[in-house]
């Protein structure tokens, strides 16, 4: 499908000294303009993976061209599983030998495991360089690219091991997401539905009357999406950047998701998927412990089912569940925290009685 003339628009994420721009519109990856401000060394480091590389890649290298600085492509295979040490060392491997300096920008082009992963390069290579995220696929564009967390899996737990680290900017290219298969574009359509239900009931309502032109990858639907789900987004990290409170918000869904990830293996079911299916089961959460209403429960379970996103939990058995939520971020003193619903655009985060989690995965499965 060709891109649109659709306006480009730029979110500015307030973090004072280290503000930055997220750009959003159709065509970005090859307008040099948008790179020229955050490149300040000699040389850039281009990190991609074998998907990307071939759609990609050489928008963006063409795009460097005029800097006349030298360009590395560092290469990674695709996929959560790979979201490792291993793969990480492939990073610096590259960096150290094409010699790369404290001025070196890395620039990460791809979904949210190339932008976790180079990001999290990018603050321990020398111990901090510069990068930018040019995120092409919905969920890291509405998502991971956003707010400076950067990471890799660990067996036990997802994202566990990491460091906040924030970009240069960010470049999200509406056309790069009709390249998307569909499981990748729903699993993008699940953060866009996170982000509306914990923080602004209008737009929960637009994506109820606009999900199948999400859907149908409606680039003016797309766009919108993007851009009020990074407002939302860059006003929450503003708020609290290394998520001492409120921006553990954000992780609606999570914390069942996670679970879904580790449990299943990193890659079985994509990060999305198990947001959309963990939020289904916090919702039920919330209604059990009186937080929520069932006809708000219906409706976000029917706009999840409408995003083509699985709303029935695999079956790791409640033990394992339970398990791995422990080893969540949020949790304290091994006591589990959840972020509940309590209305659309309103959130609660709290512990729950074992009773009425175990009650919530035996009717999610």
């Amino acid at each position: 499908m060709p891109a649109m003339n659709i306006p480009t628009i730029t979110v500015s994420v307030e973090l004072g000294e280290r503000a930055y721009p997220i750009h959003i519109g159709a065509g970005l990856i090859g307008r040099t303009e948008l790179f020229a401000p955050h490149i300040k060394g000699a040389s850039v480091a281009i990190v991609t993976n074998t998907t990307i590389d071939p759609l990609y890649g050489h928008q963006l290298r063409a795009a460097l061209a005029p800097f006349g600085k030298k360009v590395t492509t560092v290469v990674l295979p695709d996929g959560e599983a790979h979201k490792n040490w291993e793969t990480l060392n492939q990073i610096f491997d590259a960096l150290l030998t094409e010699r790369a300096d404290r001025k070196t920008t890395l620039i990460a082009l791809g979904g949210g495991v190339v932008g976790d992963m180079t990001g999290f390069a990018a603050a321990c290579y020398m111990r901090g360089v510069p990068f930018i995220q040019v995120p092409t696929t919905l969920l890291s564009q509405v998502d991971s690219s956003v707010g400076g967390k950067t990471g890799i899996n660990h067996p036990l737990g997802k994202n566990m091991i990491g460091a906040f680290y924030q970009p240069q900017a960010v470049i999200a290219d509406i056309a790069a997401l009709h390249t998307l298969p569909p499981r990748e574009l729903a699993a993008g359509i699940a953060e866009v539905i996170k982000t509306a239900a914990i923080k602004d009931a209008e737009f929960f309502e637009w994506i109820e009357a606009n999900i199948d032109a999400l859907n149908a990858q409606d680039e003016s639907a797309l766009a919108h999406a993007v851009k009020r789900s990074c407002e939302i987004k860059a006003s929450v990290v503003a708020s609290d950047e290394r998520e001492g409170g409120q921006r553990a918000i954000l992780n609606f869904g999570h914390t069942f998701g996670h679970a879904i990830e580790a449990g299943l293996g990193y890659g079985e079911w994509l990060h999305g998927e198990a947001v959309g299916c963990g939020m289904v089961m916090a919702a039920d959460l919330s209604v059990r412990l009186g937080k929520l209403d069932e006809a708000a429960r219906a409706r976000l379970v029917r706009v999840i089912e409408a995003a083509k996103l699985p709303v029935v939990a695999p079956s790791l058995g409640d033990d394992r569940y339970v398990d791995l939520m422990k080893v969540d971020k949020k949790a304290e003193a091994g006591e589990i925290k959840f972020i509940l619903l309590t209305r659309f655009g309103a959130t609660e985060i709290t512990g729950a009685p074992d009773q009425a989690v175990r009650a919530t995965l035996a009717a999610s499965v």
